[in-house]
């Protein structure tokens, strides 16, 4: 092509089609695509009718499925992170937190208090995927070791039940001192004569994984949900290898004797009663 002296400066246009059209609505089912409303996933606990999808549950919601009626009392719920390291990525941590407040409602990702399961006492521990990932920070932790506490004075058992993606970047060494703080909080349920009951959402991985979540006397998990330290993707491109695909799934991790069980939604709360009446007479 002879050379013209002009520059082509043309700009291919790779901007993504109408969002309406591409991001599926969050109650449509991503395995069997069955669209639902509200309150319809809200009366099946959010599992799909139609193939048995396990949606993702809020914390407060969750207490509303396991708890008896209004037999949780919140504990801890002032409780508010600092940002000691004035973190700044593409906003300051502060900004991050504030926003996650006002969308979730919550004062972190952990929501913690006193309840009863089919009239079995016990405490609760439900962490929240939607501030920041149920990522676990300082006021994470913290609550987590005074439930233990709690769980200890009382003499009743604890269950948890994680959603998390680890530990929280905007808190680095603060955040990954957690995981030590949290075992120590178990042995020291487990010295008082207390149990942990471990319940695993999707996805629980990171840090949580690492530390209070596989700690159970008792883990059970959702089915589907991922368990994994990193995700399949990170562990694919570090070992450049092809993964299973049900690596890190609920469904692998019991059949290597990771879990105890897989227990569907609907089956939770009449499960977790039994293994609290079970402990209480131990």
């Amino acid at each position: 092509m002879p050379d013209t002296g002009k520059v082509d400066v043309s700009v291919e246009d790779k901007r993504a089609a109408d969002s309406s059209q591409d991001k599926a609505h969050p109650n449509t089912c991503p395995s069997c695509g069955s669209h639902y409303r509200d309150e319809e996933l809200q009366r099946n606990l959010r599992v799909c009718p139609q193939c048995g999808h396990h949606f993702p549950v809020r914390a407060r919601e969750r207490i509303e499925q396991l708890a008896d009626r209004e037999s949780f009392v919140e504990e801890d719920a002032e409780l508010r992170s600092a940002d000691a390291l004035e973190f700044f990525d593409l906003r300051p941590y502060t900004e991050r937190l504030a926003e996650a407040e006002i969308e979730t409602g919550l004062g972190d990702a952990m929501v913690t208090g006193a309840a009863a399961i089919e009239g079995e006492p016990c405490r609760l521990a439900v962490m929240d995927f939607a501030f920041m990932g149920g990522s676990m920070g300082s006021v994470v932790g913290e609550k987590f070791v005074r439930v233990c506490d709690g769980a200890a004075e009382a003499g009743v058992p604890l269950v948890s039940v994680s959603a998390s993606g680890g530990a929280r970047m905007q808190e680095g060494i603060l955040a990954l001192m957690q995981l030590p703080k949290t075992v120590c909080a178990i042995e020291e349920l487990h010295e008082a004569g207390g149990s942990l009951l471990s319940v695993l959402g999707h996805p629980t991985t990171g840090g949580v994984l690492a530390s209070f979540a596989s700690l159970g006397d008792v883990v059970v998990a959702e089915p589907g949900a991922l368990m994994s330290f990193a995700g399949p993707r990170v562990v694919a491109q570090t070992t450049r290898e092809k993964l299973p695909d049900d690596f890190g799934l609920a469904e692998s991790n019991y059949r290597f004797g990771h879990l105890d069980a897989i227990v569907q939604r609907s089956e939770l709360r009449p499960t977790l009663a039994r293994l609290l009446r079970l402990f209480a007479q131990a």
